[in-house]
C-alpha cells in the first residue's frame, strides 16, 4: 500500500488563466504546489505552451510534471454536444487533431515529459458499433507517435463508464498501443452522470497513470450538466477515493483542476488543504 502524499499535488496550468509566463509561476507557487501539468496546445481559456514557462516556473521551484493536449472543434455547452464534438471522433476535426497530436507529442518530448492527457472523445459502448473501429484506429495512430517519442499517453474519465473504458483499453492493447493509460478524473463522472467516481476508480485502478483532483455535484436533470464545486463540499468520497489509490500503490500526480469559479486560486488551495487534511488523517 501506498498512502497518498501532498508531494504529489500539482495543478493545470489551464485552471490558473495565466497572463503570461510570470503570471502562471506566481499563480502555481500561490496554489502552494510543485508541480504543473502543461497545456501543450490551445485549450479553451488557456493558450496553451507559454514562451518561458518551464524557466518561470524553474525559479519559483516548480517543474512541469506532465502535459496536456485538447483536440479542435470541441463544444462544451451541454454534454450532448461535447458527445458530438469531443476528442477525436469528429471526422470534420480529424485532420487538424492528428496534426496536433504530432506537435504535442513533439513538445513533450523537448520537455522531458513522460506522460500527456487527452480526451479521446465519447467512446461506443459496444463492439460492433461503426465508429468503435474508426475511434480505436485514430487513438492508435496517436497512441504511436507519442510512444515514438517516449511519451505515455492517458485517456481522462468521464465521458464514459469503466466498463466500457475497460474495453477500450483492452483492444487498445491488443492492437499493439500499450504506452496507454488512465488519467483518472472523479468528478467528470459526475458532471456526464456517469459511473460513481470510487466504484469506478476501483474497476480501473491497475490502469491509473495520472490523477485530476477535481469535485461536482450530480445533475438532477437528465441531459444537462452537473456543477463543478471547490473539491470536499461535492459528491466526490474523497476519504475512499485516497484509499483506493493507495492500495492500488498509485505514486503519481494528483493534479488539481479548477474549471469553474472566479477564484480558481483560492478553491484549488482550498481543495489541496482539505485534502492534506485527509492525508494526515484523524488526529489521535
Amino acid at each position: 500500500m501506498t498512502p497518498q502524499s501532498p508531494k504529489q499535488f500539482g495543478v493545470c496550468s489551464w485552471s490558473l488563466r495565466a497572463a503570461d509566463a510570470a503570471d502562471m509561476a506566481a499563480k502555481a507557487k500561490a496554489v502552494g504546489v510543485k508541480n504543473v501539468q502543461l497545456g501543450l496546445v490551445a485549450h479553451r481559456e488557456d493558450a496553451g505552451l507559454v514562451h518561458g514557462v518551464v524557466e518561470a516556473l524553474g525559479k519559483q521551484g516548480i517543474k512541469v510534471g506532465s502535459g496536456m493536449f485538447c483536440t479542435d472543434g470541441e463544444d462544451y455547452t451541454t454534454p450532448e454536444t461535447i458527445r458530438l464534438t469531443g476528442g477525436v471522433v469528429p471526422d470534420q476535426f480529424w485532420d487538424e487533431n492528428w496534426r496536433r497530436a504530432q506537435v504535442a507529442a513533439g513538445t513533450a518530448k523537448e520537455l522531458g515529459l513522460k506522460l500527456v492527457t487527452m480526451h479521446a472523445g465519447f467512446l461506443p459502448h459496444d463492439r460492433k458499433d461503426p465508429t468503435f473501429n474508426k475511434l480505436i484506429d485514430r487513438v492508435v495512430k496517436i497512441a504511436r507517435v507519442f510512444a515514438d517519442n517516449g511519451v505515455t499517453l492517458t485517456f481522462e474519465t468521464g465521458q464514459e463508464t469503466a466498463e466500457t473504458l475497460v474495453i477500450f483499453l483492452d483492444e487498445l492493447d491488443r492492437r499493439g498501443a500499450t504506452n496507454t493509460g488512465v488519467n483518472f478524473d472523479p468528478a467528470n463522472m459526475i458532471l456526464y452522470d456517469m459511473d460513481e467516481p470510487v466504484a469506478a476508480l476501483r474497476q480501473v485502478a491497475s490502469r491509473v497513470k495520472h490523477v485530476h483532483i477535481k469535485d461536482a455535484i450530480r445533475t438532477t436533470v437528465k441531459g444537462q450538466w452537473g456543477q463543478e464545486v471547490v473539491v470536499g463540499t461535492g459528491q466526490v468520497d474523497w476519504t475512499a477515493f485516497l484509499q483506493v489509490l493507495a492500495d492500488a500503490d498509485y505514486k503519481g500526480y494528483l493534479m488539481i483542476e479548477r474549471e469553474a469559479g472566479d477564484d480558481r486560486v483560492g478553491d484549488m488551495r482550498a481543495g489541496k488543504t482539505y485534502l492534506e487534511k485527509l492525508m494526515r488523517g484523524p488526529k489521535k
